[in-house]
């Protein structure tokens, strides 16, 4: 080829390349989104009159349909400045949450939640990526066939005064959460709201994989941080 043809087909080449790399930075900076962390649902009008009575917050709590357990990780797309929110969510969930009341005081002594990792599924977008394969890459990564939960065991609190006329209240709560066999010290945030027969926990846990003793996932054209947001919505029970 002559250095005459050689030089405009060069150039065209780095301009396709170009191009595309624009065309891929668009791609992934606008055409992909997350949902909103999870947190409480706004009480519908029935439970807001039927507020938190004094007393009627404390017992046993179980755990109802329509609670949700996942993560939030960020992802690094390759060529990209800005980072992407992976979340995944499952339903799979169970657990008790006790709380007792000692004069106008009420603590909540004990909670025990399990979510159930197979189930996690993802819950964000990226256009023209199916982000189910991520899902197990997911699972391999946590081996969830050997280490099948998440398991999370507070350690006992007192709650906010508000707390028994059925307000929303946050509150630090200390315990121990084991993922992949590994167990350690963490707080979770949590808001609380008790409303009747009815209680709802929402919230999350800052957590970090190389403390579980677990690689972050390998992605095409990705890098996954190792920090991790666990997040939580828990419909309660009394029973």
């Amino acid at each position: 080829m002559s250095r005459r043809i050689l030089i405009p087909a060069v150039a065209v080449a780095a301009l396709v390349v170009l191009g595309a790399a624009g065309a891929y930075a668009y791609f992934f900076s606008s055409l992909r989104s997350s949902p909103s962390s999870l947190a409480l649902t706004s009480p519908s009008p029935t439970a807001s009159a039927s507020a938190t009575t004094a007393g009627s917050g404390a017992g046993t709590w179980k755990v109802a349909s329509g609670s949700l357990v996942g993560y939030r990780v960020k992802e690094q797309f390759a060529g990209q400045s800005s980072t992407h929110d992976a979340v995944a969510r499952t339903s799979g969930v169970t657990g008790t949450v006790t709380i007792t009341k000692s004069g106008d005081t009420y603590t909540m002594s004990t909670a025990k939640i399990t979510a159930q990792l197979a189930g996690l599924a993802s819950v964000d977008t990226v256009a023209g990526y199916n982000v189910s394969q991520r899902d197990g890459i997911v699972q391999r990564t946590l081996d969830v066939s050997s280490f099948p939960t998440a398991v999370f065991e507070a350690s006992s609190v007192e709650l906010p005064p508000a707390t028994a006329s059925g307000q929303a209240v946050t509150v630090s709560v200390p315990g121990k959460l084991t993922v992949h066999g590994v167990t350690k010290d963490v707080t979770a945030t949590i808001q609380l709201r008790v409303t009747g027969s009815t209680a709802q926990l929402a919230g999350s846990i800052q957590a970090s994989m190389a403390d579980y003793g677990i690689t972050p996932p390998q992605v095409p054209i990705t890098v996954v941080q190792p920090a991790v947001t666990i997040e939580f919505s828990i419909n309660l029970t009394q029973g």
